[in-house]
């Protein structure tokens, strides 16, 4: 971070901490510790402070404090963006969007433990809500994202007027998000219905009278092999700075998918997995704004 300053600087560490949150929140789900404070929010248990928690207690309550922490850094995000840089800055606007997201995140969040969408609930509505807190988490990371790209000098694009390449990359962006929500669905299948060996997950997807959820994971390969494609084919063509490291990660999480599957999706390797779906959307979304800049109207002061 050198040469940054330190509106740049905050902007990025808080990216990388709302991303371990988000990691984190990822392992309440997989360890089944969605219900430890109960069906209460924001109390836990109803209470500030639950006396003698269990340990899917002390998991969730862990995962709500790091998560308030995380709204305050994005409101200090917000508060310096409009100190730091002046009217118009596209970093004003993208933080802004950070801060709305946060907020949507927080609601998705409450709504899953309100409603009961935890631990053991099979139903279609929680694989909905789960769909919905994915996107709004990809969007949540995408505004980041872009409020630190352009604090740290990125500048700023418009998507209309692009022609073909921001057909491309609109293509793309969606392709990432439809393989995200089908590897949250996947994972949340993993969570329920575990397997013991992989032909045993072959035939749970297989079956006939297999629950819907486990239907619904076949998606996610196909799915994720159509935004790869599409992605590492835009990152070739690009002439932005990171498209290099964009094309490691696809490659790196199309590795961790194929071994996330040979291992059985243990904890540890979906929240591998779903660092690297994070990273790979970030960077493409960065790739993005670069290539979206470079045929933009000469116009610095609107993204």
């Amino acid at each position: 971070m050198a040469g940054m300053d330190r509106f740049a600087r905050f902007s990025w560490t808080t990216l990388v901490y709302t991303l371990a949150v988000i990691l984190w929140g990822a392992a309440v789900r997989a360890t089944g510790s969605g219900a430890g404070c109960g069906s209460h929010w924001p109390l836990c248990n109803g209470e500030i402070v639950p006396r003698s928690p269990r340990i899917e207690t002390i998991i969730e309550l862990t995962h709500r404090v790091t998560s308030g922490v995380a709204l305050l850094l994005v409101i200090a995000l917000v508060v310096l963006a409009f100190r730091h840089r002046p009217p118009g800055h596209p970093a004003r606007k993208a933080a802004v969007y950070s801060l709305a997201f946060m907020l949507s995140e927080a609601a998705v969040g409450a709504g899953l433990v309100l409603f009961e969408l935890v631990a053991d609930n099979q139903s279609m509505a929680r694989a909905l809500f789960m769909a919905t807190h994915l996107v709004n988490t990809f969007f949540l990371l995408g505004a980041m994202a872009l409020t630190a790209h352009f604090a740290s000098g990125g500048p700023a694009f418009r998507l209309r007027g692009s022609g073909r390449r921001g057909d491309w990359l609109l293509a793309g962006a969606g392709l990432l998000l439809l393989a995200g929500v089908s590897g949250a669905i996947a994972a949340l299948g993993d969570t329920l219905f575990p397997a013991t060996s992989l032909a045993d997950a072959i035939r749970q997807d297989l079956s006939p009278t297999a629950h819907v959820l486990l239907r619904l994971r076949l998606l996610h390969p196909a799915l994720s092999v159509a935004a790869a494609a599409v992605v590492i084919f835009l990152a070739f063509r690009s002439e932005g700075r990171v498209a290099r490291w964009t094309l490691r990660l696809v490659f790196l999480q199309i590795v961790a998918g194929v071994v996330n599957v040979l291992l059985l999706a243990p904890v540890w390797m979906q929240i591998v997995h779903l660092l690297l779906a994070d990273l790979v959307w970030i960077g493409f979304l960065i790739m993005a704004a670069e290539e979206l800049a470079l045929t933009a109207p000469s116009r610095p002061d609107r993204a």
